[in-house]
């Protein structure tokens, strides 16, 4: 548990130390810099691969890719479909709010207040 613990912070430690390494090398090629991130990255990556927690996302990432195999994903006809579902909603639901607001503002301003336009 504690071995997790000090492996992690490692891990949190180099990818934070690529970080820096990015705001560092100020001076340098960007391909240098960027560099310095993915290293920091994958050095971090594999420190935390060897903890309890980190295994155990592997499992979670293995899961949810298979999962997502098993996704029905919907076709070219049906997404176009749903888009103008979603699209004539919003149109139907921008013309009930602003009837509703004019409706108001009448109510308030002519009939209650009575500042008439």
């Amino acid at each position: 548990m504690i071995a997790d613990k000090l492996k992690f912070s490692i891990a949190v430690i180099l990818l934070v130390a690529g970080l820096a390494g990015f705001y560092m090398l100020d001076e340098q090629p960007l391909v240098l810099r960027v560099l310095s991130v993915m290293a920091g990255l994958a050095a971090g990556g594999a420190v935390a691969w060897f903890t309890e927690p980190g295994r155990r996302f592997a499992v979670f990432v293995r899961d949810a890719i298979t999962e997502t195999k098993k996704v029905v994903w919907p076709s070219r006809k049906e997404t176009v479909q749903m888009t103008g579902i979603v699209f004539v909603f919003v149109v139907i639901m921008a013309i009930f709010l602003w009837l509703t607001d004019k409706s108001l503002e009448w109510v308030v301003y002519d009939l209650i207040l009575g500042w008439k336009k």
